[in-house]
Formats: C-alpha cells, structure tokens, sequence
C-alpha cells in the first residue's frame, strides 16, 4: 500500500470548504503536516467536521483530564486494539507532553511498564477495561476512580475518550489506515 494513506480509494472532496482549507493550514502550522486521519475523512466533509468536533471537544476541550492524561487512554486503549496509526500518532503525543520518549514507548508496549501516578494506573485500568470487557464496567470500576481522585465529569470524559478511539482503531484498522512518516521522529 506504498504512499496510499488508505487501503479505500476515496479521494478527497472536489473542493474544500474555505473552514475545512483553514482547519488543514492551522495542522500545518502547528504540526508541520495534516494528519493522514484528517486527510483520509476528508472525501466527505460532514464526516470530517463530526470526526474533527468530536475529537477536539474530547482532546482539546475543558476537562479534569489533562491533555497528557486523554493522550495516554488514546495509548492505552490503541495498544489493546493493536492500532499502528493511533499507537504511532498518540505514542508522538505522549512522548511530546510528557518529555519523556521513553513514557510513550512504555505507553505504546505495556503501560503497566510505566511509572504511573495511582490516578494514572486507575485511569488506565479503567480505560482497558472499557475496552476489553465493557459488560464487566460496575459501580465499584467507578468508585475506584472516584478513591483515586476522579469526578464522575471526569469519569465522562475519560469514558468518552476510550470509546472514541476504540471506534477510531477499529475505522483505521477496517481501512488499513497508515500514519504520517512524520510521527516516527517526533520528541525522540
């Protein structure tokens, strides 16, 4: 799949919107790029603007959560779900907001590798359990959380956090999704 940034051939819109051309310059601006994520949503703008609003509301948007803390359960549950595109994104993210290369490798492998904050194992824990078993999710997961520190507003939004990347891994997984090459070098 040399160059394809999906294994779908759905090229892009005919012409962007003048939001969505200035949403892609500020990416460049920022990030040096446009995520292959952005540019892959990009053949249906409604589906780009609902994936985009959702994201930045879950990952930019005010929260208990720190921007670190959503980066690592995007890692956490991207690393149970084997999902190369966000394990390569977010592990850069990690490694960015921690300064520390070595927490987003540990991340990326086994965050229970990691030396993880009481809050950030619950976090976690609770995060892969969201993912693997979410039929087993009972008050004492949630009370857990709240010992370690937690609202039930961050129990939210650390709750809609793993369940948008476990639909996002499984969209770049169904579409063989691929990262920017750029992501590999980033904070190392």
């Amino acid at each position: 799949m040399t160059g394809k940034i999906t294994a779908l051939d759905l090229p892009p819109a005919g012409d962007l919107s003048e939001p969505t051309r200035a949403y892609f310059a500020k990416c460049e601006e920022k990030l040096g790029m446009v995520p292959n994520v952005l540019q892959a949503y990009a053949f249906d703008e409604k589906k780009l603007r609902a994936f985009t609003d959702m994201y930045n509301d879950l990952m930019l948007g005010q929260s208990g959560l720190t921007k670190l803390e959503r980066e690592m359960i995007a890692v956490a549950v991207s690393s149970v779900n084997h999902c190369y595109y966000c394990l390569t994104a977010h592990g850069a993210a990690v490694r960015q907001l921690s300064g520390d290369p070595k927490l987003g490798e540990m991340m990326v492998m086994n965050y229970r590798a990691a030396d993880l904050s009481p809050r950030q194992k619950a976090m976690l824990d609770f995060a892969v359990k969201l993912t693997e078993t979410p039929d087993r999710i009972e008050e004492a997961d949630r009370q857990g959380l709240r010992a370690a520190g937690f609202s039930d507003r961050d129990i939210w939004d650390l709750a809609s956090t793993a369940a948008f990347f476990n639909m996002s891994n499984r969209m770049a997984a169904a579409v063989d999704m691929r990262p920017n090459d750029e992501y590999h070098a980033m904070a190392r």
